[in-house]
């Protein structure tokens, strides 16, 4: 796996798209741009920015930034409420853009794509020529404001790791005859893979810098992280392959799914989580059976918000993104594999009788729902007898309707408080789905 047995070729671009969130407002907004733009999920000073401008990012302002704290930093920034629905048609408009260049391969986020470049494609300016073109073809299809960092490698992980060693509009090769040397200065948590968590052990055991890192050998590389990840990434580091091309490691069966939502002031009571709860199951229950799988368990978790004086009681404080003070109450039920809502809705009203409802537990401002042990539908057991009511066809009609005139036309009464609360987050890691009129 030495580089300098491998020729000097590209195997893979990683187009990164620059302030993904941002520049779409940019392009939708033309008063936007060049202008510190944010877009955040909830318009108040305690909510977060999710997405920030390279002008907003000039003044301090980062995804994370409270938007009180964005404002003062920056008090011309134009803030927008992101919309879910927006970036998503737009990634799916920039794939088609790529693809009329090179296909693409892989889809790690709504924001990234990687294309595999084949034969003489991987020869330097005929990659860069791809490149240069991906980028046109981006602006020319889809639209002036939206820019991206492409980075060229022999594998999937280095790739990455140069699309974000340029920004904004980067396009950065690595060769193999230039590694490990071409990477020795950046940090480690430029890896992908090291977060914050990963980064304090690697100093505990002594590698505080990537030039310390790449001194390793493979056997050093392994005892570090004391599983084959480490062997990988010796060899991606050095520009070689190990099969998966640098992707991250692929976990077993998708075992959960689910979805959460931070209660607006008029919904911060019992009755109104209730009905957040409701919308919930019903996004999820729809989710899983479009997604062909049955779940045995469904976990609800409620987050309540404390006064001073109670804060003070607590035995176990917490503290929300928000900075909002509070406790945390959760419960799973477990029963036979469903993938129907009524019966998923039966488990939610037992486990929501089940809730705690003391003084201090009046103002809930945080609703989870979790469909857990999924498992498809190809190998749930047949039933004997089928359920009472046929409650699978009821569900069955009820997307029909719903595919077709959007997610909330047809529900059960209890969601009616909460319809158009909820709605479908901005998608980061997850790549939404279109089904029916709109995106999951």
């Amino acid at each position: 796996m030495d580089a300098s047995f491998q020729p000097d070729r590209f195997g893979f671009l990683h187009i990164d798209l620059n302030s993904f969130f941002a520049s779409v407002e940019q392009q939708l907004h033309p008063e936007y741009r060049g202008k510190p733009t944010a877009v955040t999920a909830t318009m108040a000073d305690t909510g977060t920015v999710i997405a920030a401008s390279y002008e907003a990012k000039a003044f301090g302002v980062k995804t994370g930034t409270k938007v009180g704290e964005a404002k003062r930093l920056c008090p011309e920034i134009a803030l927008v409420n992101g919309n879910h629905t927006t970036y998503s048609k737009y990634s799916h408009e920039i794939a088609g853009a790529v693809e009329r260049v090179c296909p693409v391969s892989h889809t790690p986020s709504i924001d990234e794509m990687v294309c595999q470049l084949m034969g003489r494609e991987q020869e330097p300016p005929r990659a860069r020529q791809i490149a240069l073109a991906i980028k046109h073809a981006i602006r020319d299809d889809v639209g002036e404001a939206l820019r991206c960092s492409i980075g060229m490698a022999p594998n999937r992980y280095l790739a990455k790791i140069a699309s974000d060693m340029q920004k904004p509009d980067g396009l950065i090769g690595l060769l193999p005859s230039q590694l490990p040397r071409a990477i020795a200065h950046l940090e480690l948590r430029d890896l992908p893979g090291v977060g914050a968590r990963t980064e304090v052990r690697l100093k505990g055991k002594g590698i505080h810098t990537m030039a310390q890192l790449l001194a390793l050998d493979r056997t050093g590389m392994h005892a570090l992280w004391d599983s084959v990840w480490g062997d990988r990434l010796y060899h991606w580091l050095r520009g070689g392959q190990t099969g998966d091309d640098g992707a991250p490691v692929a976990s077993d069966l998708q075992k959960s799914l689910g979805h959460s939502h931070v209660l607006g002031p008029e919904h911060r009571t019992q009755e109104g989580a209730w009905a957040v709860a409701h919308k919930l199951l019903h996004k999820a229950a729809m989710r899983l059976r479009m997604e062909h799988f049955h779940t045995s368990s469904l976990a609800v978790t409620l987050k309540f918000a404390l006064t001073r004086e109670e804060a003070a009681r607590a035995s176990k404080l917490k503290h929300h993104t928000s900075g909002i003070k509070h406790s945390a109450w959760a419960m799973e039920a477990r029963f036979r594999p469903c993938q129907d809502t009524l019966t998923l809705l039966d488990a939610l009203k037992g486990i929501w009788r089940e809730r705690p409802n003391e003084t201090e537990h009046q103002r809930p401002f945080f609703v989870g729902v979790t469909m857990r042990n999924l498992l498809p539908d190809a190998e749930v057991p047949k039933l004997l007898f089928e359920e009472p009511g046929n409650r699978n066809e009821l569900s069955a009609t009820m997307d029909k309707l719903n595919l077709k005139f959007g997610h909330s036309t047809v529900h059960f009464a209890g969601m009616l408080p909460a319809r158009d609360s909820a709605p479908t987050r901005i998608a980061f890691t997850q790549i939404p789905v279109q089904y029916g009129v709109e995106y999951m």
